[in-house]
């Protein structure tokens, strides 16, 4: 049986559980379930080493709560042991009483908020064991203690495979649309952000970090120039996040993790309650990316954070980009239509700020139905760096030649002619050039493509005189016409 087969088949096992309903609760379950077989493969090996270079290691779980003891127990031939395994009432009493207090204590370890023991304690605190059937639990522990997290084409497989499960709750519409950036949108921007070793990366919405696994991936493409510290930094200390909601703060960090970073910085809180005038240069980031949440609104008590206060949640998080953004970092935020536009008061100083304090450099401007099913809303992707002020500011619009729909969503090729013009900053039907004091006039930020303007002639007032005088003649013979079909004879 493939991987992939394999997934599929935990998904069709907790389908028809009596506690299971819908794509959010089978991946939900899927992923604590693989978060602690990942855990006991990843002590395993780090024992192992230790061994080999005659240190100590000393695992997170106590012997009682490991995975090889209370999931699936091995006899001597190492096979399941299904005499000591437990199943039924007995395996899902032990889940619920035992297994998950006992992972939510480590979230009382505030000491080291990076070490392994307390990411597990805020995820578990989050998470509740949903499978009502103890048989259904057993059948999916034999399937995941089948995977091998040591093996790195394996590991990779899965990671892959993870994000078909999470594309499928995006799919799902609603809710779940928070937790899935189109992964062709996030490519693009990665590849003309182009991230490198030894900087830091933040996305301060991260939902299922997307944007911080694929800066990942493109890091990775380097891993054989870095030296084994410079590796290593990058695993531990590249990159970090904030995410509001449980279910997608568990998402991303299973999602990091099996992705190959071994320790991710991601914190659940709602970033929108740090008060950014405390942030510092050492508290700021070298890259941004973030598709942050719009279309919600903010307590009077939360706006208090922000020098310029607003409670669109959008305007809110654009302010604390900016703020946490290092001297000489570079920025990419998807933002919905209404940011570029809107020149009221708050919208304009934000832009008015942006445009005088950073160079924002670019902006994409994406097609409708990009975020399809769970919002119509149009987007835009803007990108600024910290250094000098705005000069000029090149737009790119988006254009399918067929309407984005749920089913027919956006494409790598659809962005390919963006990443290609990206450095060059060229003029095409689609790009153009609009220098800043233009846009300062108004602050409205929005892409008018000039390709698609239409010339209007501008008569001289004689003219259009003289066109009215004719009209109104015609009109005139017209009733006269008229008049003498209804007259009697």
């Amino acid at each position: 049986m493939s991987l992939q087969q394999k997934i599929n088949r935990i998904t069709d096992i907790l389908r028809r559980d009596d506690g299971i309903s819908g794509a959010m609760h089978y991946t939900e379950q899927t992923s604590w379930i693989l978060f602690l077989k990942f855990l006991d493969d990843y002590e395993n090996e780090k024992a192992n080493e230790a061994i080999l270079s005659g240190a100590d290691y000393t695992p997170t779980l106590d012997d009682d709560h490991r995975w090889s003891v209370w999931a699936c127990p091995k006899d001597a031939n190492e096979q399941i042991d299904h005499l000591q395994a437990k199943s039924g009432d007995d395996l899902t009493g032990y889940v619920n009483d035992e297994l998950f207090p006992y992972l939510r204590k480590f979230n009382n370890n505030t000491q080291n908020t990076r070490s392994m023991a307390y990411k597990i304690g805020a995820a578990f605190t989050h998470l509740d064991n949903k499978i009502a059937s103890g048989h259904t639990l057993r059948e999916v522990l034999d399937i995941v203690d089948s995977l091998n997290f040591q093996s790195d084409a394996e590991l990779f497989e899965l990671s892959q495979v993870y994000e078909g499960l999470l594309q499928n709750m995006g799919d799902a519409g609603g809710y779940a649309g928070e937790f899935y950036t189109p992964r062709a949108v996030i490519r693009a921007i990665v590849e003309v952000i182009d991230p490198k070793a030894g900087q830091t990366i933040y996305d301060a919405a991260a939902g299922s970090c997307g944007f911080l696994i694929d800066a990942f991936e493109h890091i990775k493409k380097t891993r054989q120039q870095l030296t084994a510290n410079q590796w290593d930094f990058v695993v531990k200390d590249s990159f970090f996040g904030f995410e509001k909601t449980s279910l997608a703060y568990v998402m991303g960090m299973m999602n990091m993790i099996l992705h190959g970073i071994e320790s991710p910085n991601l914190f659940r809180a709602n970033t929108l309650t740090q008060n950014i005038r405390d942030i510092q240069e050492q508290d700021r980031y070298d890259v941004i990316l973030a598709n942050p949440p719009f279309g919600g609104k903010e307590n009077p008590q939360i706006q208090q954070n922000f020098p310029i206060q607003s409670n669109a949640t959008e305007l809110l998080f654009l302010q604390h980009f900016m703020k946490t953004l290092k001297s000489g970092g570079q920025a990419a935020i998807v933002v919905p239509e209404g940011v570029l536009f809107q020149t009221n008061a708050a919208f304009a100083s934000v832009k008015q700020q942006l445009l005088e304090d950073f160079n924002l450099h670019t902006i994409l401007s994406l097609p409708a139905g990009v975020f399809l099913p769970y919002s119509g809303v149009k987007t835009n992707v803007i990108i600024f760096e910290r250094k000098g002020g705005t000069q000029d500011v090149w737009f790119y619009e988006c254009e399918p030649a067929q309407k984005l729909t749920k089913n027919k969503p956006i494409t790598d090729a659809h962005l390919q002619e963006f990443v290609e013009l990206y450095q060059t900053r060229a003029t095409t039907d689609r790009s153009w050039t609009v220098p800043a004091a233009e846009l300062k006039k108004d602050y409205d930020l929005s892409a008018k493509n000039p390709a698609k303007q239409v010339d209007i002639e501008h008569q001289t007032p004689s003219a259009i005189l003289a066109d009215i005088q004719k009209t109104h003649a015609a009109t005139a013979d017209l009733i006269a016409e008229l008049e003498t079909l209804i007259t009697p004879a």
